[in-house]
């Protein structure tokens, strides 16, 4: 795993009326760089969205609907993983998780079923300068979005 990178497992609560699940509490260790933004992404099957990173900011991702395979690049120097390269599929119908992205480290994704709706909470409010891309082939990262 990525230094940095945390899972948090959810527990969903299913009633006959359907399901409660807590995704983040202001009290959670993995969410002490606290509240910016809290924003959502709707996108078509097949679409790929990748690579960005933010010098600064911190996210975590959490998928409502559809299915995303999430890849994660260490680009950080002092990082005892720099270039390592983790991969997610986070989804509605797997395992209910939020997923921790640290600053320095490229993320993206690419829709598996959908439409997919991604939630995800910024520890800053948006800023230009905290958007950083690289293109999605980048043949240093050398990660295959087509599979």
């Amino acid at each position: 795993m990525i230094e940095g990178v945390i899972v948090k497992n959810l527990a969903r609560h299913k009633d006959s009326r359907g399901f409660f699940e807590e995704l983040i509490r202001s009290t959670d260790e993995f969410f002490k760089e606290g509240f910016g933004q809290w924003s959502h992404s709707l996108r078509k099957e097949g679409t790929v969205v990748a690579w960005h990173y933010h010098p600064t900011q911190v996210d975590w991702w959490y998928v409502a609907k559809g299915i995303l395979k999430t890849a994660l690049y260490d680009l950080r120097k002092d990082s005892k993983t720099r270039g390592e390269i983790n991969e997610f599929i986070l989804s509605e119908e797997g395992e209910n998780v939020v997923l921790k992205i640290p600053s320095m480290v490229a993320h993206g994704f690419k829709v598996l079923k959908g439409p997919a709706e991604l939630f995800y909470i910024t520890s800053k409010t948006y800023n230009p300068e905290e958007e950083e891309r690289i293109p999605e082939d980048d043949p240093k990262i050398k990660y295959d979005w087509s599979k």
